[in-house]
């Protein structure tokens, strides 16, 4: 009697876990930019129909110069909101940092160390924002307001009530605030390299894709082995050289700075890059959505003056559109909170 086995039954192999497309999350920030896009057609659209000169070779020129100072502090703030923490002294810093390149170039020194002193100044600035709310236990939110008053304190008794005139600068520093390279004015420019290089930092790098770990659960963060103050100080110092380099910029475009340069510019960041998709809950939004926004933001500033609409209304557009983004970044994070739990049970 002979004893037949049965075939050996070879196990399937492993089908390898693919994304059925993006997700809720990316859609959400794909649709906002889209919006803000037709939000800028309109809006220009509207605008020149009213008035035609606003569409002038200077009236952009002007629109975009203005853009690139919000823009290159909306890079640096990104970073920041990403990991879920707020930098309100922006603007102090930028007014610092104007002031500290305007002062080494009055005294004679070269343009270069002019324009290093400024970016250091701005850099300082991120490091000590970034020590007191790792080691300091206290939130971001209040660090930053109580160095806002300190770093603009600090300007007014640099300044003593005087300020830095175009005639005390070199021409060729001021040179920088309206020369063109292909049409395209310098400053902008290098709102563009700032811009391409954050975007590609958070997108390609695993240290930037850390800073979306941290802000979506920095405990987590951790316990996976990421270094979370090292991280979190990075991206204070990034800011901090951000608003150095803006506020570089600002010196050389406007060419007089004092000691109020860039005030209420924080507000005007902060909402560029929650208009643009930047999560206030951190681990959410891109440096590209926040450009944008500080573009329309940028934008709105200046078309309703042509369309002879009250400051007010200004603010209250900006205000509404604050509430809109953080309704959508709401529903998004339900929604998203609710596929999981879906996939978790059809997993089980």
């Amino acid at each position: 009697m002979s004893i037949t086995t049965p075939p050996a039954q070879t196990a399937e192999p492993l089908k390898p876990i693919t994304r059925d497309g993006p997700s809720l999350v990316e859609k959400v920030l794909r649709m906002r930019s889209l919006g803000i896009l037709a939000a800028l057609v309109v809006l220009i659209a509207v605008t020149a129909a009213t008035n035609s000169s606003f569409l002038s070779g200077q009236s952009i020129r002007d629109l975009l110069l203005a853009a690139s100072i919000i823009g290159v502090l909306a890079v640096g703030q990104t970073v920041v909101m990403i990991t879920k923490n707020i930098d309100l002294s922006v603007g102090s810093v930028l007014g610092l940092s104007a002031f500290a390149a305007g002062s080494v170039m009055k005294s004679g020194a070269p343009i270069v160390l002019g324009i290093l002193a400024g970016i250091v100044v701005g850099t300082v600035c991120g490091v000590f924002n970034a020590l007191l709310v790792r080691y300091g236990g206290v939130p971001a939110l209040v660090v930053t307001l109580g160095t806002m008053y300190i770093f603009r304190g600090i300007a007014f008794f640099w300044a003593g009530g005087e300020q830095i005139t175009a005639d005390e600068m070199p021409g060729a520093f001021l040179d920088l605030g309206t020369a063109n390279v292909l049409g395209v004015p310098v400053l902008v420019l290098v709102a563009v390299v700032a811009l391409i290089g954050a975007g590609l930092y958070l997108a390609r790098y695993r240290s930037g894709r850390d800073l979306y770990a941290i802000g979506s659960n920095g405990h987590a963060a951790e316990l996976a082995g990421i270094s979370v103050g090292k991280r979190t100080l990075a991206a204070f110092a990034f800011s901090g050289a951000m608003a150095g380099i803006a506020g570089v910029m600002f010196a050389a475009r406007f060419g007089t700075v004092d000691a109020a340069a860039g005030t209420g510019y924080e507000l005007n960041v902060i909402a560029a890059c929650v208009v643009g998709g930047v999560a206030v809950v951190g681990g959410v939004g891109t440096v590209w959505g926040a450009a944008l926004g500080a573009l329309l933001l940028t934008t709105i500033n200046s078309s309703l003056p042509v369309l002879q609409i009250d400051q007010f209304w200004q603010q209250a557009i900006v205000g509404a559109l604050i509430l809109v983004a953080i309704a959508a970044d709401r529903i998004a994070a339900v929604r998203a909170a609710q596929q999981l739990r879906k996939r978790s049970a059809h997993v089980e």
